[in-house]
């Protein structure tokens, strides 16, 4: 066992490294064979197999030695019991009965010792896989409610961020610095920006999945520390840059956003989603949604996730650049169904665009560069000042376009 722990120990690692190499297989394969890397891959999968089979033959050697060397030892000590036995029985020492009796009781305890060397076989690999799990286990949330959580008042719905800093873990560098404004109900607040300047990160600071460095978040009049994660989880919806579908039918989708909802309630969004025309071809709100929506495009994945989150009641409504794979009149038509929406015009809420056209409309956008917003006001006034937003502007629209805000 001395030697066959550690190497039980990594054969464990050894199987984490093949379900990896097999995993990125399958997800990537058209990635796989875009850039025609069949043979790399195969290649990848064949030296992770060849590590893994060297150490199994190892350990499983060193394991296989145990049940004839404690073979070999209950016979030897059967062997000497008969020796030493029969020289007591000729010396009228000892009867056959008792010589036996003990042979009997040396063998069963023999063999059990033989048992407990099959457990200790399994204990390393168990012993590897517990410390893995208890790793996650004993692994503390950053975010915590507070001793004494209060409620979310329910009247008009506001968000202000006032003097927010937020910085990752083990980074030197602010990842939002001095982000500072508010908004009341019915207003439209869009986040603009270039890749990595901060904009997914600012709209995860709302729904506490990061909590800032300094500064402080309210909705509705009250910090979001101060709330339970559970009340501040239902005044907020929010749709992710990653359109997630669950495998089921549209409706079993739909309600992930309210559980009572009725099937006008679930149309309704639907239109407002610009995706109901669509759903009716595929079956109506019986029909079958693939996992991960793979038997719908990703224009209309993003509608689907986007009416999920409109069928929801909340006092902030989040869209991180979920309008990326909509055309351009898709795009305006379901703009102007949410300006139109009753239930939406009652909460704040948020987009997140790369498209100066979806956000042409909003009643403040912050231009955000460097994790620092560098400009925020309307359209025509960001235009008419902001060198940042003007350069955005400049790069998406040809010499003489116009974008109506």
């Amino acid at each position: 066992m001395f030697f066959a722990v550690p190497l039980f120990k990594s054969l464990q690692k050894k199987i984490d490294r093949i379900n990896l190499v097999f995993r990125e297989g399958l997800t990537g394969v058209r990635v796989i064979r875009a850039f025609n890397q069949d043979q790399f891959e195969q290649d990848r999968f064949e030296g992770a197999n060849q590590d893994y089979t060297n150490t199994g033959i190892k350990v499983f050697m060193i394991v296989s030695l145990m049940f004839p060397i404690i073979t070999l030892i209950v016979s030897g000590t059967n062997i000497g019991i008969v020796w030493y036995g029969g020289q007591l029985i000729g010396s009228q020492a000892m009867e056959v009965g008792n010589l036996v009796a003990f042979m009997t009781y040396a063998t069963q305890l023999l063999i059990s010792f033989m048992m407990v060397s099959m457990v200790f076989v399994f204990v390393p690999r168990a012993q590897a896989s517990a410390a893995r799990i208890n790793e996650v286990m004993d692994l503390k949330s950053k975010i915590n409610d507070a001793d004494q959580p209060v409620d979310l008042p329910a009247g008009p719905a506001s968000l202000t961020f006032d003097h927010v800093n937020f910085r990752y873990t083990g980074a030197e560098k602010l990842a939002l610095a001095d982000v500072n404004f508010s908004a009341t109900a019915g207003q439209t607040v869009a986040i603009i920006g270039g890749t990595g300047s901060g904009k997914s990160t600012l709209v995860n600071l709302i729904p506490r999945l990061f909590d800032p460095e300094s500064g402080q978040i309210k909705l509705n009049g009250t910090a979001l520390t101060a709330a339970s994660q559970a009340a501040l989880h239902d005044a907020i919806s929010i749709t992710q840059q990653k359109a997630v579908l669950f495998s089921g039918t549209v409706r079993s989708n739909m309600v992930y956003g309210m559980k009572d909802a009725s099937d006008a309630q679930i149309w309704h969004a639907l239109d407002v989603a610009q995706a109901s025309d669509f759903i009716k071809e595929e079956g109506g709100l019986d029909g079958v949604v693939e996992q991960d929506g793979a038997n719908f495009s990703g224009g209309q994945r993003q509608r689907l996730v986007i009416a999920r989150t409109i069928l929801k009641r909340a006092s902030v409504y989040i869209f991180d650049d979920s309008f990326s794979a909509l055309d351009f009149k898709t795009d305006s038509l379901l703009r102007q169904d949410l300006r139109k929406d009753e239930q939406v015009q009652s909460a704040v809420t948020v987009i997140v665009a790369q498209r100066v056209s979806t956000v042409a409309d909003a009643d403040l956008i912050l231009v955000i560069d460097g994790g620092q917003i560098v400009g925020q006001g309307t359209h025509d006034e960001l235009k008419a000042t902001n060198k940042t937003y003007q350069e955005i502007l400049e790069s998406q629209l040809r010499k003489g376009d116009e974008v109506d805000a």
